[in-house]
């Protein structure tokens, strides 16, 4: 806890949204209401916290050839800090993500982890190493598209995930002072769950993810130089605003592109991140 103290203290922006222009559209004490219990006990899995270790985190594997119990990795069923009912934190660089998770002995997720939790099946790495960024983005992005899907199911549905709340008037392109994090409290659509168990996918905030450009920078194989930055999924005002493409294993320009590790990687008022564990 010490560590994870000490992430958020050196940063004059990582929290839950600027306060004097957030306004969330749902409270944990409404949630607590729309379950009918706490979401803390709602989100429990007896399964996934033995396979696992701890709660409040889903198995990948394919479900193809395997079952929860031949998992490698677990993935946070919802972004950090990995608490149901409560807001996701935004305003944090993606070296801060990678800290924070290191933090709590887990780590950043590369992105075919968070493509597989979000497609239902998570199938060996696929990264094109060897050429550009933009090069190895067009061949995934052609390899997949015709099993195109997103967490939710084969097309886009609206109002299924935490996606129908609304951008600030004073948000002018993503400052601090004018753009609120109008995020919903964690697990406040049960419905938005990919087939694998992992919950907010699409919706609440976008989420930082390590694009490795080589083999040695893959944090699903112990590495912490990581690669470059990847934003996935989709955030709070999708409902209203389709700005882009985000199917599961859609690959995103290098928008903002940094080094994971660069002290100055990118951070706005709609993007987080969540933890991936490996567990043996």
């Amino acid at each position: 806890m010490s560590r994870i103290k000490a992430i958020f203290a050196r940063s004059p922006w990582i929290g839950q949204g600027n306060p004097e222009v957030t306004r969330h559209p749902l409270t944990p004490e409404q949630l607590t209401q729309k379950l009918g219990q706490d979401p803390k006990s709602y989100y429990r899995n007896a399964e996934f916290e033995r396979i696992c270790g701890e709660k409040y985190m889903a198995p990948l594997y394919d479900p193809a050839t395997q079952r929860p119990s031949d998992a490698k990795v677990c993935a946070d069923m919802f972004e950090y800090p990995n608490v149901p009912g409560m807001y996701p934190v935004v305003w944090v660089r993606a070296n801060e993500a990678a800290e924070l998770c290191w933090a709590e002995g887990k780590r950043m997720g590369d992105a075919h982890e968070w493509e597989g939790a979000s497609h239902g099946a998570l199938t060996p790495p696929d990264y094109f190493f060897g050429v550009s960024v933009q090069s190895a983005r067009a061949a995934h992005n052609a390899k997949y598209a015709s099993s195109a899907r997103y967490s939710i199911g084969p097309n886009w549905q609206a109002g299924v995930c935490a996606t129908n709340s609304f951008k600030n008037q004073t948000c002018n392109g993503g400052s601090f002072k004018g753009c609120g994090s109008n995020t919903y409290p964690a697990g406040s659509f049960p419905a938005c769950k990919s087939p694998l168990g992992v919950y907010d996918l699409d919706g609440n905030a976008a989420e930082h993810m390590n694009l490795p450009l080589s083999a040695d920078q893959m944090a699903s194989r112990g590495s912490r130089k990581l690669g470059v930055t990847e934003m996935k999924g989709s955030w709070f005002i999708w409902d209203k605003v389709r700005a882009h493409t985000h199917w599961s294993r859609w690959r995103a320009p290098f928008w903002h592109g940094t080094r994971v590790m660069a002290s100055n990687s990118h951070h706005n008022y709609h993007l987080g991140f969540r933890c991936f564990k490996d567990i043996r």
